[in-house]
């Protein structure tokens, strides 16, 4: 009678050990998931630092009179006002990272044509909550999209 009683202890030790190991499991694939979103963020960071200087050295070059912004990204690529020599501000348009695509969002100045600033075409919401100064900005941001990359950002640098 006394094997009879002990039958069924192991049964739910093995059921306790794997609840236990899929709770584990669970916790690890999730915090996976952040790291490897903390890493995108900082690709977008480091991407749209790149548009950023673009904007900067566009500006820096332009000859007196002329509009210091950019009318479309590939006047970064191949800077139109130039049509004797190549000057290039941007070597390629990088990928953004939240979407995977080389598409990016573009502000558009209020006081003269052209493009003030780039964001992601995420609309994600945002992991980090710690930014270096240069990004400072950032902080009350809640979305991808809402992270804008101008000429400001490039000379924080």
């Amino acid at each position: 009678m006394k094997r009879r009683s002990q039958q069924g202890y192991t049964y739910i030790g093995l059921l306790v050990l794997v609840a236990v190991t899929a709770t584990l499991s669970a916790g690890l694939l999730r915090t996976g998931a952040v790291m490897q979103r903390y890493g995108a963020e900082e690709a977008l960071l480091d991407a749209g630092s790149e548009l950023a200087n673009a904007l900067r050295t566009y500006a820096l070059a332009t000859p007196p009179g002329k509009n210091p912004r950019p009318q479309r990204m590939e006047d970064l690529l191949r800077d139109p006002r130039f049509p004797k020599m190549i000057v290039r501000h941007l070597r390629r348009v990088p990928l953004d990272p939240m979407t995977g695509q080389a598409l990016w969002g573009e502000l558009l100045s209020q006081s003269e044509p052209g493009i003030d600033a780039f964001h992601s075409l995420s609309d994600l919401r945002a992991v980090r909550t710690t930014f270096k100064p240069k990004y400072a900005d950032f902080v009350s941001k809640r979305y991808y999209r809402e992270w804008l990359f101008d000429e400001g950002l490039a000379q924080r640098e």
